[in-house]
């Protein structure tokens, strides 16, 4: 059998999603936890020690590869054009105050803004950055948001302690 960090190389390099290190797991039964931890450390290590254009992230609960943010630019160049465009400043602002709201309500959302948010907050579950995190427990029981996994991908974020406090953003 191939060396466990192989396999966990070749397992996230066909993934565009962060791998749990339970699915690792399950796809090489018999694997303990932390011999996996392990192999993805040792892969992190080797990728900086050889100033490869990509590394490995621990995001969203999983490891990932992906490109070195000083590529970022020619990265963009070759993904324009693609749904997963920049999103506006209005969708921004929304997406950062159910960040740091969650679970909140699209009249929450609305208290915040001064504006209505129904079409951003459809545009951001559309994109898979945000979600129906439950219902709220009053008259109507207005459907709740939160955000998701591939929120935290995309902003780099293993997880959302991660976000920068909003005194540090002051």
């Amino acid at each position: 059998m191939p060396e466990l960090r192989s396999i966990v190389e070749s397992l996230l390099f066909v993934s565009d999603q962060p791998v749990s290190v339970a699915r690792i797991q399950d796809a090489v039964p018999g694997t303990e936890a932390e011999a996996v931890r392990q192999a993805a450390a040792q892969l992190a290590a080797e990728y900086d020690s050889q100033g490869r254009a990509f590394g490995l992230q621990e995001v969203s609960g999983g490891y990932l590869l992906s490109s070195r943010p000083e590529y970022a630019e020619f990265v963009t160049r070759l993904r324009k054009g693609r749904d997963d465009a920049r999103l506006s400043s209005a969708a921004m602002e929304t997406l950062a105050i159910v960040a740091y709201r969650q679970p909140v309500s699209r009249a929450q959302v609305e208290a915040v803004r001064g504006v209505q948010s129904g079409a951003l907050l459809r545009a951001l579950l559309d994109k898979g950055l945000i979600r129906i995190a439950g219902r709220e427990e009053v008259p109507g029981h207005p459907v709740l948001y939160g955000t998701t996994p591939r929120f935290l991908q995309a902003l780099g974020l293993a997880s959302l302690s991660d976000l920068p406090r909003p005194e540090d953003l002051k």
